[in-house]
């Protein structure tokens, strides 16, 4: 059993009788057979046992050391090795034997082995569906069940895969994508309407854009080739195709131009060209310095030969 205090990597949440600990720290105890029971808030005697032997290493470790220098890690590591190994051979005053031969006596033989497989690390963050029914987790892109777009889901991530859980339930687990922004998308998470919708080939937004104009079509392909799933790139198309509805169709192919030659080329960019008004403003290329004929400090190619 351990008894930590409230700390937040331990305890989330601190409660008299039911405090919630935080979900890594909990699978770690559960890998290992522990079980742990947080101190009461502000009631360090529920923890007397560490209090004590910090208090110990305090005195006959900290304090022994405090007025010799160390220069590297393992010769301060060696010194306090001496030293605990002293404290522990140390003979009790009012029993007998030393921490080590209790040690030896109670402990080891109630020891049990490690586990045979290592404890995976996993981390616990929080997200928010998006309206596309995918959680974004380390720059990449998961599915769930469309029926939870706009909740708010529990992640856990450990080395090889995600897992989501809504309200204590796993509703879906995926093997962790190593590049970033890719999409995992079981179909099974998309519903009918989307499933149809998917039939449609990314050729089609670029048929849409192209009854605007040229530029407009290159900005919707381009957007479209950046991501490697076309879906994660439908959003920003048809934001562009509501703005063409919104500035008019011309507004529109003048802004995409602007972007293209900026290479400001997403949603955000063409929106704000279009609310400032910056695709009625020519687009002029600026002309190149002059280089300059002679100076003094510029010595030429002679100067090294």
């Amino acid at each position: 059993m351990v008894v930590p205090d409230n700390a937040r990597t331990a305890v989330s949440k601190a409660c008299r009788y039911e405090p919630d600990l935080d979900p890594t720290y909990q699978e770690m105890a559960m890998h290992y057979g522990v079980g742990v029971v947080p101190a009461r808030v502000r009631r360090p005697r529920d923890k007397a046992k560490v209090e004590v032997g910090v208090q110990i290493a305090q005195r006959w470790i900290v304090a022994a050391l405090r007025h010799r220098k160390f220069f590297s890690l393992g010769e301060l590591n060696g010194a306090i090795r001496e030293l605990l190994g002293k404290l522990n051979q140390r003979p009790f005053k009012k029993r007998d034997g030393c921490r080590l031969s209790l040690f030896e006596q109670i402990d080891k033989p109630a020891l049990r082995p490690l586990p045979a497989e290592r404890y995976d690390l996993s981390v616990w963050p929080k997200a928010m569906v998006n309206s596309d029914y995918h959680v974004q987790v380390k720059d990449s892109f998961y599915s769930v069940p469309y029926t939870l777009a706009r909740k708010a889901v529990n992640v856990r991530i450990t080395p090889l895969t995600v897992e989501i859980f809504h309200q204590g339930t796993r509703v879906a687990s995926h093997v962790r994508a190593r590049k970033p922004y890719t999409a995992v998308t079981e179909n099974g998470h998309r519903p009918k309407a989307h499933q149809a919708h998917l039939q449609w080939p990314p050729s089609r937004l670029v048929d849409w854009a192209q009854k605007t104009g040229r530029f407009s079509a290159q900005l919707f392909q381009q957007i479209l080739d950046r991501y490697p799933h076309p879906e994660m790139g439908y959003r920003s198309c048809l934001g562009l195709l509501r703005l063409g509805e919104k500035y008019g169709p011309k507004r529109l192919e003048s802004a995409c131009e602007r972007a293209l030659v900026t290479g400001a080329t997403n949603y955000k960019s063409v929106k704000s060209i279009l609310a400032h008004a910056l695709d009625s403003q020519p687009l002029t290329a600026e002309p190149d310095s002059p280089r300059p004929s002679g100076h003094d400090n510029i010595r030429g190619a002679g100067y090294y030969e």
